[in-house]
């Protein structure tokens, strides 16, 4: 191919080759400095507090903020996301961690032991944490070869059966799971690390039966730290326009919390929780163990969807903001080997985060080169200031971790106005919730999206219909129940039939055509052969007359010799001779006979099919048995507002004969209207 296409390929590939060309150095670096240099302080904090959620060493934390931010630099679409750690997702990896390697998996002999589990039983921490980074960073891998994979199908669409409100109920649900995992260690009480099904119930339980052994210096800081963060960041909310760069109280709170721990020796005075040691510069690569795939595959499926979620609705919020388009798919890419990258190094899953996200774009972050400066910030910590940080209270990166949660916890407040505008959007985001934290996070999120396909499935076996009248003087036809001075056209029915018409709505199709016209079209035609197989004996018998053009000159003859007028239990199964009878009656007078024949007050039926975008081989014979059911009893039907492909759809199906014509369907409802 010419060397204009190479580089047109290359581009899809590597987005770079795209912006960096065209990077406003005078106008857009010193603001991407600033940007990264703020969001770094974040981004180092929150690295650390996120490691405690997949329960490995917080050093491991400053691997996973780092690494993978070099990756999208040169993948990835969005020019404002900040890649790293989320709570979420981070939780997520961490209930895996925990399902296979628990402590009981590493109880060993006081002469070998190296730390104390929440029943006293003594455990090799050194041997289970080198256990569980080998388990996160595997799972890290493994998410980013099935992002890659579905990046390169191009399944990104993917992401849409994730509606609003499960996500909702989904992080809500989440961001309890995280509150109850960090209370413990704000409290710094040691409980069983629970996994799967009613799991957060436990937690809580054996937290609060163990709340007397709470570390009050710990407790307090972690209180105050909370205090501290909100109040900041609600100040910062208030006032983002006034101040030109957010307070970073996370990083004011941990500094100074990280003096006064050294100062008055917290550990050794009060045996507070600390960070202890925190590794300096990298470890080498290791591969990941294949072995686990196996027994991680389920997890990977749900923590890849959902991480790839994230990053993509927090990246079309700030892509929107900003008039440019992200890539889908290209995102699925990049997170992919980001992942698998940084899961070389040790890393958990990488996602975006919210907050961090914002402080960057708020700060004045144009490009992703305010992330790669962001993660030089995090270098200099893994390099140099680790050492700072190992007097820390692990209460203290727990409370950041909790208060950057308000977030996701306001979303509880979406129930009610979902629930005016759609009870069936709220009923998912309660049951997502419910379900997520009932079951677990992968379970939840399982039950959720199949509850949500659920209502989608009932939606469209069950869809809304009604009848339709005409606005006088216009040509607008609207609901009759909804609209005040509607007239119907006299001897028309008009209904509308919301959903495409298949197999498993087509009895409902039916059941509103009933309730519309107010009577069963078989029905009536059955009772109709009653009478005239009656009026035929009559007739042969003299007791009945009959004028040379067939109607009844005679009515009103009472003859109860015949058989009862008794219902058959099924009016569809009846068989009723089809013999012409060659008298017409008109069947809205009374009858020379004792046959309660419904009334017909119609003579037309239009089906407004404008919202009917297809119809399976079920529905087109169902639709055609009833217009020769309507045109038996002399109604009849018209089609009108139909999709483009519908005639052809329905001439593919041998849907036209010759009662069946094409001159029944009409490009509006008006048109019909007008026609008859």
């Amino acid at each position: 191919c010419s060397r204009k296409r190479a580089f047109q390929i290359a581009k899809s590939f590597l987005p770079i080759l795209e912006w960096l060309p065209n990077y406003r150095v005078k106008e857009w670096l010193i603001s991407d400095i600033i940007s990264g240099v703020s969001t770094g302080l974040v981004a180092t904090l929150q690295g650390l507090a996120y490691a405690l959620l997949v329960a490995v060493p917080v050093g491991y934390g400053l691997y996973s903020a780092f690494f993978p931010i070099l990756t999208y630099f040169f993948l990835g679409t969005s020019r404002h996301i900040s890649v790293g750690p989320f709570p979420v997702v981070s939780l997520m990896v961490g209930s895996v961690v925990l399902s296979m390697a628990p402590d009981d998996n590493f109880v060993i002999d006081g002469s070998n032991a190296t730390g104390i589990n929440s029943t006293g039983t003594l455990i090799d921490t050194e041997s289970r944490d080198a256990q569980r980074v080998l388990i996160a960073s595997t799972l890290t891998f493994l998410v980013g070869i099935l992002q890659v994979i579905f990046g390169v199908l191009q399944i990104g669409f993917i992401v849409r059966y994730l509606a609003d409100p499960l996500v909702g109920g989904f992080t809500t649900a989440a961001a309890f799971q995280v509150l109850v995992s960090q209370l413990k260690i704000v409290l710094n009480v040691s409980t069983k690390n629970y996994n799967g099904v009613l799991s957060i119930i436990y937690t809580l339980i054996e937290t609060f039966e163990k709340i007397g052994t709470t570390n009050i210096a710990d407790l307090i800081a972690g209180l105050l730290t909370i205090f501290v963060c909100m109040v900041v960041k609600g100040i910062n909310d208030r006032f983002k326009h006034k101040i030109p760069i957010p307070i970073p109280i996370e990083v004011i709170v941990t500094i100074v919390a990280t003096g006064i721990s050294y100062a008055a020796d917290l550990e050794k005075k009060y045996n507070a929780g600390i960070v202890k040691s925190i590794p300096r510069g990298f470890l080498p690569p290791e591969p990941p163990d294949v072995s686990l795939f196996s027994q991680m595959i389920a997890a990977s499926f749900s923590i890849a969807i959902v991480a790839y979620a994230i990053a993509v609705s927090v990246g079309k919020v700030y892509a929107t903001k900003y008039d440019y388009a992200i890539d889908g798919n290209q995102e699925f890419i990049a997170f992919g080997f980001s992942n698998i990258f940084s899961g070389a190094f040790s890393c958990f899953v990488a996602t975006t985060a919210l907050s961090r996200t914002a402080v960057q774009e708020s700060t004045g972050g144009k490009t992703q080169v305010a992330g790669i400066i962001s993660a030089g910030i995090v270098l200099i910590s893994i390099v140099a200031l680790g050492k700072l940080l190992e007097p820390l209270q692990k209460s203290v990166l727990a409370a950041v971790v909790i208060a950057n949660l308000k977030g996701m916890f306001m979303q509880v407040f979406d129930v009610p106005r979902l629930w005016r505008q759609n009870k069936v959007d709220a009923m998912i985001w309660v049951f997502t919730c419910v379900a997520s934290i009932i079951l677990g996070l992968d379970l939840g999120l399982l039950a959720g999206l199949l509850f949500g396909l659920l209502t989608v499935v009932l939606r469209v076996q069950f869809p809304s219909w009604g009848g339709f009248g005409n606005i006088p003087g216009t040509d607008i036809y609207k609901k009759v129940k909804d609209y005040k001075n509607i007239i119907e056209p006299e001897g028309v029915k008009i209904l509308k039939f919301s959903s495409p018409i298949f197999y498993a709505n087509i009895d409902g199709l039916k059941s509103s055509l009933k309730s519309t016209v107010g009577f069963d079209a078989v029905k009536v035609y059955n009772k109709r052969l009653k009478a005239l197989r009656k009026i035929q004996k009559l007739i042969k018998k003299g007791k009945l007359k009959a004028t040379k053009n067939g109607i009844i000159s005679e009515p009103g003859i009472n003859n109860e010799a015949f058989e009862t007028d008794e219902e058959p239990e099924d009016n569809e199964d009846l068989q009723v001779p089809t013999k012409e009878v060659e008298i017409q009656v008109d069947w809205n007078s009374e009858l020379p006979v004792k046959v309660n024949i419904p009334k017909v007050p119609i003579h037309s039926l239009i089906l407004d099919f404008g919202a009917v975008t297809f119809l399976d081989i079920v529905a087109v014979r169902s639709i055609k048995t009833i217009i020769r059911e309507f045109e038996r009893i002399d109604v009849r039907v018209y089609f009108a507002s139909y999709q483009d492909n519908l005639i052809s759809q329905l001439e593919r199906s041998a849907f036209f004969d010759d009662i069946v014509r094409k001159d029944i369907f009409f490009l509006t409802v008006h048109d019909a209207v007008l026609y008859i």
